[in-house]
């Protein structure tokens, strides 16, 4: 009873709408409570602010929240769909495509898929509207792009999974960067499946390659900033954190240049990324603390020792881990999900044999798919809220491409060198 109660408490704050932070701290204390005693309890509600946030790596947070602020006030980003949308006008579905393109663009600058979900649902929806596309489709693929800053680096989901586990930041964001492609090759695939075998009446405009080439300046900061962030951990020049703060100045630099950097502005950007920072330092902290409770009941140790007691092949267990992280998908958003779930279940999968990082960014993926799930299903109520679109139009529109992604995770499994080979080849 000692090791359930706190689980089973945990779930029913969260249920009752308790933020993830409280609803920790609140579980795991009580679990350290019932599995020693009080003295311990105070000693490591008194360690744990220190312990938990003096991580180098953590720096890398506010540094990336702070570029995509200051991206925000650039205001380019609507000009960057525009832009795209001109080099795939003349494709059938080009105009989807073009919003599943600026989805993972926008990623490189922002590594929320909540932000790049809104940002979309303004910038492309009317624009699929006039193509004739119907609001449960448009919805259902701006909130299915905005899923891709998950993994595209700056990704806070990757920088927050290799907090807990211990695995190489800069491995895991370059190990974003295939997989990220492959979501967006996916998704736009499908768009052109559902347009052939339903196709819409879309009105082209035919742009000349002067006009074509023109547009490439709008993409001109997005690439300078992939190249400075992405492009030095990847060289080994920089880490992470020298990266993420390099990306900010340049952010700075991109806001000031546009004009757009007034006083206000910039004030208003390092508030949120105050607020922001701190609500996940305060959840790093509490997450802490349940890892605490996690280690004196052994919960782990127990799992690895059941698990390797089976006479079943280590994929057997891997499904039924992938089918618990879809489910619970469902009804929790990313952060309680790699809190609850990474402590416990990364040393039961590396016993197994599979790499922690290739396990990461499986992690990522499928949580992916839970944003755009229902009931809880962020990105979605985003993109209703945004675009005025009823949210069970999304819902209905977005199943097909959660199939789709589906798919791709199981290529991953097959061929997890999709995922080891680039972080493999960098400095």
């Amino acid at each position: 009873m000692t090791v359930y109660l706190p689980f089973i408490i945990l779930f029913i704050l969260l249920a009752f709408g308790v933020p993830v932070a409280i609803s920790l701290a609140l579980a795991g204390s009580l679990g350290i409570y019932l599995a020693t005693n009080a003295d311990v309890l105070v000693g490591i509600l008194t360690a744990s602010p220190g312990s938990a946030l003096t991580t180098y790596e953590l720096l890398t947070i506010p540094m990336f929240i702070l570029m995509a602020e200051f991206m925000g006030v650039s205001g380019i980003t609507s000009s960057l769909f525009k832009a795209i949308a001109k080099w795939t006008n003349n494709i059938r579905g080009g105009i989807g495509i073009a919003t599943v393109v600026t989805g993972a663009a926008f990623g490189a600058i922002s590594g929320s898929s909540t932000a790049a979900a809104a940002t979309l649902a303004k910038t492309s929806i009317p624009a699929m509207r006039e193509q004739g596309y119907s609001d449960g489709m448009a919805g259902s693929v701006a909130a299915i792009s905005g899923t891709i800053a998950m993994l595209i680096p700056p990704s806070v989901a990757l920088i927050f999974y290799g907090l807990l586990s211990g695995v190489s930041i800069a491995d895991l964001l370059i190990a974003g960067i295939v997989p990220g492609i492959l979501v967006a090759l996916t998704i736009a695939l499908t768009i052109k499946v559902l347009l052939w075998r339903n196709p819409l009446p879309e009105q082209s405009v035919n742009y000349s390659m002067a006009e074509k080439i023109q547009s490439l300046k709008v993409a001109g900061p997005f690439v300078v900033l992939f190249l400075l962030v992405t492009g030095l951990i990847y060289s080994g020049i920089a880490t992470p954190v020298e990266s993420s703060a390099l990306g900010a100045f340049g952010a700075l630099l991109i806001a000031a240049k546009s004009g757009n950097l007034t006083r206000s502005r910039f004030g208003e950007a390092l508030f949120n990324t105050c607020s922001v920072s701190a609500m996940i330092g305060l959840i790093i902290v509490c997450a802490h603390i349940f890892g605490y409770f996690i280690t004196f009941t052994g919960v782990t140790r127990d799992m690895i020792s059941w698990a390797g007691s089976l006479e079943v092949s280590p994929y057997v267990i891997l499904a039924v881990i992938v089918l618990m992280y879809l489910v619970l998908g469902l009804f929790l958003d990313l952060i309680s999900i790699l809190i609850l779930t990474v402590p416990v279940v990364l040393p039961l999968v590396t016993s197994l044999g599979f790499d922690p990082l290739w396990f990461g960014i499986i992690v990522i993926l499928l949580a992916e798919i839970g944003i755009v799930t229902p009931p809880v299903g962020i990105n979605v109520f985003v993109v209703s809220k945004s675009a005025e679109i009823a949210v069970e139009k999304i819902f209905s529109g977005v199943m097909i491409y959660v199939l789709s992604l589906l798919f791709l995770v199981l290529i991953l499994i097959a061929f997890p060198g999709l995922v080891l080979w680039l972080p493999s080849t960098s400095g």
